[in-house]
């Protein structure tokens, strides 16, 4: 059976604060809950599979410390625009 597009958003905001480092659960965490909602299905695959990648990898990337791959370079951009925006709220 095939999970419904309400699981499928619930599962990813659950995944996204459950990662296995605080610093990414604060990053992925509120963006999922903000943006997950809108996202188109090409972008819910997108951001699912980011959310396979290992933390010790995100991290780095997230950071700076070492080059993002090809394919996150966008998501990327929004999620730090995103985090951006609350951190001058904050």
């Amino acid at each position: 059976m095939s999970e419904t597009h309400e699981a499928r958003i619930k599962r990813m905001k659950m995944r996204s604060w459950r990662r296995g480092i605080r610093e990414m659960d604060l990053i992925l965490g509120p963006y999922a809950d903000a943006k997950l909602e809108q996202f188109d299905a090409a972008a819910l695959d997108l951001f699912d599979t980011l959310l396979e990648e290992n933390d010790q990898d995100l991290y780095p990337w997230f950071s700076g410390a070492q080059p993002c791959p090809p394919q996150y370079v966008g998501l990327f951009a929004e999620i730090s625009t995103f985090m951006q925006g609350k951190l001058h709220k904050a």
